[in-house]
């Protein structure tokens, strides 16, 4: 038996992305939340994959070696802008800290900022990074979206591996760009509201 993942609610994932300590990191998480990207796509993101005029981003050589497009909520655009400003990077949106050029963001930084933020903010739920893309399907299907719709945003395969999420939620139709900006546009974060 296939065990279901422990979900966040729009309310958490908006106390846990405020409460993360440092600026990449909460970028980091919004930007894993709000498009529904696994670790490593959000980790290798370049600058060239933002279309801003097309609002979306292109994930590239996902799992099983695929591409896909997904939409770019304007608040994800506009965290993603302010965080390369710290940086200013001119192809990594992540980079690393060390002094490698071309250094990629920590992966297990990314998880151990995760796992203290959840700490701190007495969530008793199994979380980690992927956990933000569970949650991130669970809401667009409770926002109304179709399955099938979430099924290509999350560059699954087979229908069967996202009619699971069915099984924590009700699913009825929906406009794709709408439900993903207005998922996006409910966070209350905390980092917004100190500038």
């Amino acid at each position: 038996m296939k065990r279901l993942p422990d979900i966040l609610t729009p309310c958490e994932v908006a106390i846990v992305i405020s409460l993360t300590r440092q600026l990449r990191y909460q970028v980091f998480f919004l930007t894993l939340y709000s498009m529904g990207l696994r670790l490593g796509e959000a980790i290798s993101l370049q600058v060239g994959d933002i279309d801003s005029q097309l609002m979306q981003v292109h994930v590239r050589n996902a799992k099983g070696g695929k591409d896909r497009l997904v939409p770019l909520p304007k608040r994800t655009l506009l965290a993603l802008r302010y965080y390369w400003q710290t940086h200013r990077h001119p192809q990594i949106l992540f980079p690393g800290k060390d002094s490698q050029p071309d250094s990629l963001i920590d992966k297990g930084g990314i998880q151990k900022a995760l796992k203290r933020v959840i700490t701190e903010c007495n969530i008793h739920k199994s979380i980690s990074p992927h956990n933000l893309r569970h949650s991130y399907a669970t809401h667009l299907l409770e926002q109304g979206l179709d399955l099938r719709s979430v099924q290509t945003l999350l560059g699954h395969n087979s229908l069967n591996t996202t009619a699971r999420y069915t099984r924590l939620t009700q699913i009825t139709r929906k406009n794709t760009v709408e439900a993903i900006n207005q998922l996006a546009d409910s966070l209350v974060l905390k980092w917004e509201c100190s500038s």
